[in-house]
Formats: C-alpha cells, sequence, structure tokens
C-alpha cells in the first residue's frame, strides 16, 4: 500500500508549542489550541496576539501590530511583522486605486500610494 502525503500538520507536541506571556494578565499561555483546534499553524502567535488585544486593549508581552487603514474605504488589516502589513496595503493599493495609511509597531506612519 502506497503512503499517502497529507496537507494537515502534525499535533504539536509539547515540546514545540510556543508560549506567550503577559505581564499585565500575569499568565502565560501555550499555543496549542491555536495549533490543533484553530489550525492557524505558523500564525499561530499573531492570532493569539490580536485575539488578546481585542478581549483585552492590550497586547502579550514583547508584541504590537503594524496597522493599515485604507483612506478611502473601511477596509484595514493588523500584522505583527511589518512584511505583512506592507504587502496588504500595497495590494490593497493596487486593487482599489486608494491610498493606504499604514502605522508601524513604533507610531512611523507612512502612506503607500495608489499606483500611476
Amino acid at each position: 500500500m502506497a503512503d499517502h502525503k497529507t496537507d494537515e500538520e502534525p499535533p504539536a507536541s509539547e515540546e514545540n508549542v510556543p508560549t506567550v506571556s503577559c505581564d499585565r494578565c500575569g499568565r502565560e499561555w501555550d499555543l496549542g489550541y491555536e495549533l490543533e483546534a484553530m489550525a492557524v499553524g505558523n500564525q499561530a502567535i499573531e492570532q493569539f496576539a490580536l485575539d488578546h488585544q481585542r478581549h483585552t486593549g492590550h497586547f502579550p508581552d514583547g508584541l504590537a501590530v503594524w496597522q493599515a487603514d485604507c483612506r478611502h474605504c473601511p477596509e484595514s488589516v493588523q500584522r505583527l511583522e511589518e512584511r505583512g502589513a506592507r504587502r496588504w496595503a500595497a495590494t490593497h493599493a493596487r486593487h482599489t486605486n486608494h491610498d493606504v495609511t499604514l502605522v508601524g509597531d513604533d507610531g512611523h506612519e507612512t502612506i503607500v500610494h495608489a499606483p500611476e
């Protein structure tokens, strides 16, 4: 019988499950739930951080987001990494011809312009 490959990720073992802590909450979480039940894979930390901010009003220790907001429509996105936020802003600008405000994790603001 031939082996069949699957797109499913193997279950996370306790050894390789990332953890996130929050001094404000006085807690630490392992991200097994995000990896297994939510199946967000390599975006587990980002998903947890964004969910934590939505529910508590703050980010876990050492995490902040890049925010991209369209200047013409209600579309926006938050990403932990600049690359993801900048990619979304450029793609949105390209497809909609809208300028996008990009705010870095340090609060610095730039405008991603729609292509000419």
